[in-house]
């Protein structure tokens, strides 16, 4: 008999938001459960993927916006296709730091790319997270946490906070638009509580 098919949880939101550390509490409480659980990331998560990672996060290319979608696409499809539909079908749940809603915050809000070539190539995709947890801080919470970061600022962590407060307008516009899927969650709490509020979802939302 063939496994039930994984889930598929995706976290966004704009810088600062406290994807990563998330991601790995609900990896590891979902392992605690008992469920085969895959963690991965956007841009990256296939080795084709993770070399346009460093393309589009590293050095001072100035890609057109149009580009730009189009290579985070081209990750995506690889992710999509080596990496997250194989986990999926072998009963596999997948916990996603980012998908495409980042691309269409990031590059349909933050940098006016054409919103409906983005939703044409979102559905393209063929794939919708089961879940989406919207990590949400007020953009002075966003900007502090991020200037407390360690390590060099990748491209996008460089840009203006005008251009940060964009991201975080279309994150919440994706989330009022597609209430069905994403689920708010106010990210500027501390740790556990956060981790609280991220379980409490997923587990009224995809029960069992």
């Amino acid at each position: 008999m063939a496994p039930a098919r994984g889930r598929f949880i995706t976290l966004e939101g704009g810088e600062g938001a406290g994807k990563s550390t998330q991601a790995g509490l609900l990896a590891d409480a979902l392992c605690a459960r008992g469920y085969g659980v895959l963690r991965t990331r956007e841009p990256g998560g296939a080795p084709g993927a993770d070399v346009l990672r460093g393309l589009l996060l590293g050095g001072d290319t100035d890609w057109h916006p149009k580009a730009e979608v189009l290579l985070h696409f081209a990750a995506r499809a690889e992710h999509v296709e080596k990496t997250i539909r194989p986990a999926l079908d072998a009963g596999i749940w997948v916990v996603c730091d980012r998908f495409y809603d980042s691309t269409l915050a990031y590059q349909g809000w933050g940098q006016n790319a054409d919103r409906g070539f983005i939703q044409t190539l979102i559905g393209l995709v063929g794939l919708t997270p089961d879940l989406t947890l919207m990590l949400d801080v007020p953009d002075a919470v966003g900007a502090e946490r991020l200037r407390g970061r360690g390590g060099a600022a990748d491209r996008y962590e460089r840009m203006d906070p005008v251009f940060h407060s964009r991201v975080n307008a279309g994150f919440r516009a994706i989330a009022a638009a597609q209430a069905a899927r994403c689920c708010v969650i106010a990210a500027w709490h501390d740790i556990a509580a956060v981790h609280g509020a991220i379980m409490a979802a997923v587990t009224a939302r995809l029960p069992g």
